[in-house]
């Protein structure tokens, strides 16, 4: 999983704080968000052609991390 989370990273100066993917402006929460509302991991990589199947897995990683007992250190 570590290797999926260094996939995420914060830098105070973009999207506010928020964790993002890959350095892009495109944060986590935007990729739970579309997930969330119904699209597939193939359509928002079809919307997203910069984003790659393992940018997806890390969101959710991420979100998994964040709310379990587990510690999130992004990179």
């Amino acid at each position: 999983m570590s290797d999926l989370l260094s996939r995420i990273t914060i830098d105070a100066d973009q999207c506010g704080g928020r964790p993002c993917i890959r350095g892009m402006r495109i944060r986590v929460q935007d990729v739970l968000d579309m997930l969330a509302g119904g699209a597939s991991a193939e359509e928002i990589l079809t919307d997203f052609p910069y984003l790659e199947p393992d940018d997806i897995r890390a969101s959710l990683a991420f979100a998994a991390a964040s709310i379990g007992d587990t510690g999130v250190i992004a990179a």
